[in-house]
Order: structure tokens, then sequence, then C-alpha cells
């Protein structure tokens, strides 16, 4: 973790570097700011920053170091139970099939139809991904 620290600071510190030059750069070209490029960078700065800032503090009330900043640590001392995942599920295509076309009815032309048609695909990728352990083979 006190590699990702150091990464951040050093971001934010090249971003806070990099808007003043930005804008330094538009005030002897242009003579005046350009203020959503340097409010931008800046912002961008801040967002590290606030990374940055988060990530010490859980450091430090960690009270120890990761499994991955320690150098005798093995790969599995990293290795947690991240949950229980079906590979031969087919629910998340169809629910990505069905949110892609609600999105897409909304975003070309605003064809609310084509929207309408398919958020019931949507409930039903939802609705059949969470219950999938309940029904078939695989049934608990």
């Amino acid at each position: 973790m006190k590699s990702n620290i150091v990464i951040f600071w050093i971001l934010t510190a090249y971003f806070v570097l990099l808007a003043s030059v930005y804008t330094i750069w538009n005030m002897s070209v242009h003579g005046y700011p350009e203020w959503a490029g340097s409010t931008a960078i800046l912002l961008s700065g801040g967002l590290t920053g606030f990374i940055a800032f988060y990530l010490g503090l859980v450091k430090k009330k960690q009270g120890g170091v990761l499994h991955e900043d320690r150098l005798d640590a093995d790969i599995d001392d990293g290795d947690p139970e991240l949950g229980e995942f079906s590979p031969w599920s087919w629910w998340p295509l169809f629910l990505a099939f069905g949110a892609s076309m609600v999105v897409l009815g909304l975003c070309v032309g605003f064809n609310f139809w084509l929207s309408f048609l398919t958020l019931p695909l949507v409930i039903v990728g939802i609705v059949g991904w969470v219950y999938e352990y309940y029904r078939g083979n695989f049934a608990r």
C-alpha cells in the first residue's frame, strides 16, 4: 500500500505542476487563461490527492503492512476469498445485452420505445442471475 500512496502523491504533484504550466502557457500564447483545461487538470490533481490521503489513513488505521508490501510473503498470503462465481452462467451476458439495449434506446435519438420494450429483459436478467442457484441442476 505504501507504493500506491507514493504513486498517488507523485501524480498529485504532477497534475498540480501541469495545471500551473498549462495556465502560464495559455496566458503567454493567448493572453488569457483557458479555465476549462486548467480547472480539469487541477481537479485531477485534487482527486489523486484525495485517494493518496485516504490510502494513507487506511494504512495508519490498519497498524501494519499489507501482504504485498512484505518481502517474505507468498502469493497465497494475499489471496482472499472473493466469492462464488459461475463460469457457466449465461445471465450476465443476457443482462448486459438488455442493459445495452435500454441505454441504446435512450442515447440514439431518444427512442423511448426501444428502452420501454427492452426494460423487461433487464428485469428478467437480474432475477435470473440472482436466483440461478434456486433452479435446475445447481439448486440448493
